[in-house]
């Protein structure tokens, strides 16, 4: 069950909604959620970016044939859509950008396991691919190519030492509960539960709010 189903549940006047209007929801929700995870969180799939940039095209189109025209109220309306423009292209490239920084800070994690792996959308992986192939260039050409050939990976583990970076799971998030629920979370001292009702605002480590969040229960703020 996704996001907008459990909102369909909560709101029965979800579907009424313009179809733009609730792709900016998503798209707000989606921004939120990828900057205050600890980790990449699954790209959309539902087709929402490509909507989102068939809008932005659209919205440019219609400004380019506005301007030049004096009339004042068509001036205002300008005004109105290169603001709604702004909006959207600040949540894109936001959105972007914070994905950008988790992949160039734990490239490897991200392809070598091809569970999370899928998680990137394709210019992603191959953005991804290409800056690893760079990196490991410029580390061989560096100091790498001096060490003998099998200490020259960056992905050994070695001794059950892995060499691959990865991201602090246990980075505290808040979560916003969509339906009443069981809330369990680890502790320093000791671990806690709780019966979380629609609303209420939690803190969890990441490892035991990603569980909610995947399940639809409960969405990042």
């Amino acid at each position: 069950m996704d996001i907008d189903d459990i909102l369909r549940e909560v709101d029965p006047t979800f579907d009424s909604i313009p179809e733009d209007t609730r792709d900016l929801q998503a798209l707000t929700r989606a921004w939120v959620a990828e900057r205050s995870s600890p980790e990449l969180l699954d790209w959309p799939i539902d087709g929402l970016f490509e909507r989102i940039n068939e809008r932005i095209k659209q919205q440019i189109e219609k400004i380019e044939e506005m301007t030049g025209d004096m009339d004042p109220k068509t001036n205002f309306a300008l005004i109105v859509i290169q603001t709604e423009l702004e909006r959207y292209k600040y949540l894109v490239r936001s959105y972007l950008r914070a994905r950008i920084a988790k992949i160039d800070k734990h490239t490897l994690h991200y392809l070598s396991n091809p569970v999370i792996r899928a998680r990137l959308s394709p210019p992603e992986l191959a953005y991804a691919t290409r800056h690893q192939a760079l990196l490991h260039n410029h580390y061989l050409s560096s100091f790498l190519s001096s060490f003998p050939a099998p200490l020259q990976n960056l992905n050994d583990t070695a001794g059950n030492i892995s060499m691959i970076d990865a991201p602090d799971l246990d980075t505290a998030v808040f979560i916003r509960l969509l339906g009443d629920t069981r809330v369990e979370g680890r502790g320093t001292d000791e671990d806690g539960a709780m019966d979380g009702k629609n609303g209420d605002i939690v803190i969890l480590r990441w490892s035991d709010a990603k569980k909610l969040v995947d399940t639809g229960v409960a969405e990042i703020v």
